[in-house]
């Protein structure tokens, strides 16, 4: 929608970003369409961090802009009707173990959330056991595994294992999403599907629960 805004986030524009942003909006720019601009700019960022090209610090900074954009963009889509009142459903959501982004996972929390879902968001780093225990406690219809690299592969396949060894793998349907991830590492893991964006995720957790 903007490569502009898209240009600024991947050069770690911050300030600029963030205004251009507010600027837009207030353009009449369509607030999901920013979202969309915040997943391109994620996926070039993931690229370049897999080739050493850029490191952590400027994952933190760019999970720093989008926060700040999200927060100009959550108000205006509840404005709009798009998210629902009602709590629909329940997800528990986290980045697995080893990895340590919270970017997309952050993105994708909030759009369930203003979809209707009620969302326990486990942070990151989340070992397997501890989307166990948030299951038996929480009892969820919907499990998120969030993972922005290749490292996250093999934890997602424990976590999905692990919650399948506690006899609760039945209970739930398990996504997973992240900068490598896709539906080849969907099924390596044994997860019930891959979700491309936030959207997705939302669209899949409402198939899920019958949910129109």
């Amino acid at each position: 929608m903007s490569k502009e805004l898209v240009d600024l986030v991947v050069d770690m524009r911050e300030e600029e970003a963030v205004k251009l942003a507010e600027k837009l909006l207030e353009e009449g720019a369509e607030p999901l369409g920013l979202l969309d601009d915040c997943r391109e700019a994620l996926g070039i960022i993931g690229d370049r961090f897999a080739a050493g090209e850029c490191f952590v610090p400027e994952l933190i900074l760019a999970g720093e802009m989008l926060r700040q954009i999200g927060a100009l963009v959550k108000p205006r889509i509840e404005a709009s009707g798009e998210g629902a009142q009602e709590k629909i459903g329940k997800i528990v959501f986290g980045t697995v173990e080893g990895d340590i982004h919270d970017i997309a996972k952050d993105i994708v929390v909030f759009m369930l959330d203003i979809n209707g879902f009620d969302v326990m968001d486990l942070g990151v780093d989340v070992p397997a056991a501890k989307f166990v225990e948030a299951v038996k406690e929480f009892k969820p219809q919907v499990v998120g595994l969030s993972g922005f690299l290749t490292l996250a592969y093999d934890p997602m396949k424990n976590t999905v294992q692990a919650l399948k060894d506690a006899g609760l793998r039945d209970d739930v349907k398990i996504m997973i999403g992240g900068g490598q991830m896709d539906d080849n590492v969907a099924a390596y893991a044994k997860a019930d599907a891959y979700g491309k964006d936030a959207m997705a995720a939302v669209n899949l957790s409402k198939g899920w629960i019958g949910v129109k």
